[in-house]
């Protein structure tokens, strides 16, 4: 305001200039006309000046009173909104130093049990950091902004203010002055929280052996049967004030507030233990699938990733629930063993709508897990064969090298066919066309794959597996065959050759492959094994199968027998039940050996689960082995790792084995204390 009154008084001085010029010029006109106007002429001139001067001083007098005024009543008037600030307001230097609190400060604290001078002396130096380590630009600002959220003492307030340089000190340490407001904004906060717990989360509810339990009931007994589980799901959901509709016979879609499913949470969702209370004689219990979620902006979305969510429950056995909420995964219940359920149907369907997807392909890649074992192999190898039998060209993409598998490649490469099958992670990018179909077996995780990038490339993936379903699927498949009932992805392969209408011829080396893959994941038939375990290894038989062959395979020579046997006598009984190892060498078969020595543990009597460390390279590799009592999927998941209940496994990097040791009890006892609580 005075710079602009400032240029006006210039303007209006330098205008009465060129007033005062023109009546100069004037009056020496009419003096020249007539000689007798020059002495009136000059005192006229004199008067105006006389005046003008007068005129001006006048105007430079109102004009500094005015800005005088302007001043004193902006310095009030800054004075006065401070002091009556009606937020709490504190002036305070950097160095702690408070130089004045408002009347509102003083009253907003003094019942809080704090030490007002000491929080805000942290409160200035978390200030004071973030000057320091802002850019060099902000840093030579002589003034700025800041704005900080704090809780105190239960109240949540947003702090707002402004900084100024003041000095120095002794130290040459350049300090500032701050002035704070601190906003209460509790009720604020609190009105968003009760929004967010009045979001609506999109549930479904799967009773997982529906066809299995009224399949083998009588007509009479099934519409009791079927009201009794209704019953238990309606009544649970009238429990958090929910709506529940019946979508399908054995299915129910849920509408819950999110503050009702975080209680539902904390009552470890007894909906699960609730409903196995139904007594079916002779009959396997009922059990119940749920999956929730609130990922979504519309109803919709939340609709369709609750699908999502309940894929994830069906793919790891069941009898569980999982809550996707803020974008993370929480699990609960999935203790209990698979019960085989998969009919011959969907095995016809996956074969057929295969053999299809391979016609259309212009090339075919067949890709399992990192560090394959025989499972992945095996299975890949019979979907080679079926592949082969269509006439496409087709590679199996492997680099893994090991004890496990060692003889097996061996026994291929005498074999012309297979020389030039495998290759390797640079020959499969290379080969990728915009109409190459990629094939994963034996795993479903992105990361855990052969060659991650590949999933990247190629357009169209099909997905063969029997593993527990983890959150880090792949998502983009055209066609998924994902049977965690299933023994084996060896197992899921051979049905899908078995119900092909083509005419496959299987090599003796692609069925003894097929019956290793099973073989390794069951055990020798003693893990995991049902009805379509044994159909599957009698038509491998019936195919030409040589068990004996393949027996020699898993023989181990006599010094890997001696390191299993050392692994094995200085285990660690933990719970009375639980067996851990570990492996101290570096070796690059260290997972062979541990998951070896894993299973060799459980035929010690009294031991119902085990875990074996070994390391290769900055890996560590973890293989937990159960008889059953004991979920070893549920504790290794908790590690980033996966499986089934009564076989799993784990990676680490970046740690000892003994902190490795160290975590996994940890993980151990977090299980039973969910357990236990």
């Amino acid at each position: 305001m005075p710079n602009s009154n400032y240029k006006n008084w210039e303007t209006f001085i330098s205008r009465t200039k060129i007033y005062l010029i023109i009546i100069a010029l004037l009056i020496i006109a009419l003096c020249v006309l007539n000689y007798k106007l020059i002495l009136p002429g000059i005192i006229i001139y004199a008067l105006i000046i006389l005046y003008t001067l007068w005129s001006n001083k006048k105007r430079k007098a109102e004009l500094s009173e005015q800005l005088k005024d302007l001043t004193l009543n902006v310095n009030t008037t800054a004075k006065t909104t401070l002091i009556n600030s009606p937020f709490p307001l504190v002036i305070i230097e950097t160095n702690g130093n408070v130089i004045w609190k408002s009347e509102k400060f003083v009253t907003e604290f003094e019942n809080m049990e704090i030490n007002t001078n000491e929080y805000l002396t942290e409160i200035v130096k978390g200030i004071k950091l973030t000057i320091e380590n802002s850019d060099d630009n902000s840093r030579d600002k002589v003034r700025g902004s800041i704005e900080t959220n704090l809780k105190i003492e239960g109240k949540d307030y947003k702090i707002v203010g402004s900084y100024v340089k003041s000095h120095k000190t002794h130290s040459k340490e350049q300090e500032y002055t701050t002035i704070l407001y601190f906003i209460d904004e509790t009720h604020l906060k609190e009105l968003e929280r009760k929004e967010k717990d009045l979001d609506l989360c999109i549930g479904i509810i799967m009773v997982d052996n529906y066809e299995e339990i009224t399949q083998r009931i009588s007509a009479e007994e099934k519409p009791q049967l079927i009201a009794k589980i209704e019953k238990y799901i309606y009544d649970w959901g009238a429990k958090y004030n929910s709506l529940i509709v019946k979508s399908d016979r054995d299915m129910f879609c849920c509408i819950m507030e999110k503050k009702a499913l975080r209680e539902a949470e904390a009552d470890k969702f007894d909906i699960l233990d609730e409903v196995k209370k139904i007594d079916i004689p002779d009959i396997t219990q009922p059990t119940l699938s749920i999956g929730f979620s609130d990922d979504g902006k519309t109803n919709a979305e939340k609709s369709a990733s609750a699908k999502t969510v309940i894929d994830i429950a069906l793919g790891r056995g069941g009898d569980q629930v999982i809550v996707k909420m803020d974008g993370r995964y929480q699990f609960f219940g999935g203790r209990t063993q698979e019960v085989e359920k998969r009919t011959k149907v969907k095995a016809r369907m996956i074969s057929h709508a295969l053999t299809e997807l391979i016609r259309e392909a212009d090339n075919v890649l067949l890709m399992g897990h990192s560090n394959g074992d025989m499972d992945s192999i095996g299975s890949a190898l019979g979907l080679y064969r079926l592949s082969k039998t269509l006439g496409k060209e087709t590679k199996i993409v492997n680099e893994t090298t090991g004890i496990g598998i060692d003889n097996f490649i061996i026994e291929a490469k005498k074999s012309g066919e297979y020389i030039e099958s495998f290759i390797t992670k640079q020959e499969a990018l290379d080969s990728v066309t915009p109409n190459t179909l990629l094939i994963v077996v034996d795993t479903h995780k992105k990361n855990y794959v052969e060659v991650p990038e590949l999933l990247e490339k190629v357009n169209k993936i099909v997905v063969v597996d029997h593993h527990r379903r983890s959150t880090d699927y792949i998502e983009n498949a055209i066609l998924t065959f994902h049977e965690v009932y299933a023994s084996s992805a060896s197992e899921l392969v051979t049905e899908i050759l078995e119900y092909s209408q083509l005419d496959i011829e299987l090599t003796q080396l692609e069925v003894e492959a097929l019956y290793a893959g099973i073989m390794l994941d069951t055990k020798s038939f003693t893990f995991k094994t049902g009805v379509r375990t044994f159909e599957a290894a009698a038509y491998l038989r019936k195919c030409g199968l040589d068990i004996i062959k393949v027996k020699k395979w898993f023989q181990s020579d006599l010094k890997t027998y001696q390191v299993i046997a050392d692994i094995v006598s200085k285990s660690e009984i933990i719970n009375e039940t639980i067996a851990i190892s570990t492996y101290e060498n570096n070796d690059e078969n260290a997972n062979i050996i541990a998951a070896k020595a894993a299973d060799e543990l459980l035929t010690i009597e009294g031991i119902n689960a085990s875990f074996v460390l070994g390391k290769t390279g900055e890996k560590i590799y973890i293989s937990g082995r159960s008889i059953g009592g004991i979920n070893v999927q549920l504790i290794l998941e908790k590690l980033g790792g996966g499986g089934h209940i009564t076989l799993a496994g784990a990676q680490l990097e970046n740690m000892s084995l003994e902190d490795a040791k160290q975590e996994l009890k940890n993980r151990i006892n977090e299980y039973f204390f969910e357990i236990e609580n």
